[in-house]
């Protein structure tokens, strides 16, 4: 396995590797002056992205658990996010976004399912989503984190 960065620029077949959950491989990074270079760094690697959009899909949070308040989809949802915001987020965290974002896109769809003034209106949605994070901003660890929808006026 060849770490290829700013100071080994040779020229190798296989330059990435997947160990914990993590892919190591060339990434780019700030130095102390803020200056970009690039360096081999651990994030998220896509199998384990993939693991937890299923299980969040697995959650099925449109389809059957409209009849929910969102505190009790918080209580379903927190423990597992804050786990994984924990884990694969030490390292590189804006690798995280996209799935975080999956996450997001699911409890408008949601909301669309549990408002019937929300049904086809997936900006709406959001903005609802928004506002209610606005109001209550510890509801939600995504929320807590700095994920939050579009917040509307």
């Amino acid at each position: 396995m060849y770490c290829q960065d700013d100071d080994r620029r040779g020229q190798h077949e296989h330059i990435k590797f997947d160990f914990l959950g993590y892919t190591f491989r060339p990434r780019r990074a700030k130095n102390r002056w803020g200056k970009y270079f690039v360096s081999f760094l651990p994030a998220i690697s896509d199998k384990a992205a993939n693991a937890i959009r299923e299980t969040i899909r697995e959650w099925r949070l449109a389809a059957t658990r409209n009849n929910q308040t969102l505190e009790e989809i918080a209580g379903l949802v927190n423990p597992s996010v804050r786990g994984w915001v924990n884990y694969y987020g030490r390292f590189y965290r804006s690798a995280l976004t996209p799935v975080l974002r999956h996450l997001e896109r699911a409890m408008v769809k949601w909301a669309q399912r549990k408002y019937k003034r929300l049904r086809r209106h997936s900006i709406n949605a959001a903005h609802w989503l928004g506002q209610v994070a606005r109001r209550d901003p510890n509801l939600l660890v995504l929320w807590q984190i700095g994920f939050r929808p579009a917040t509307g006026s």
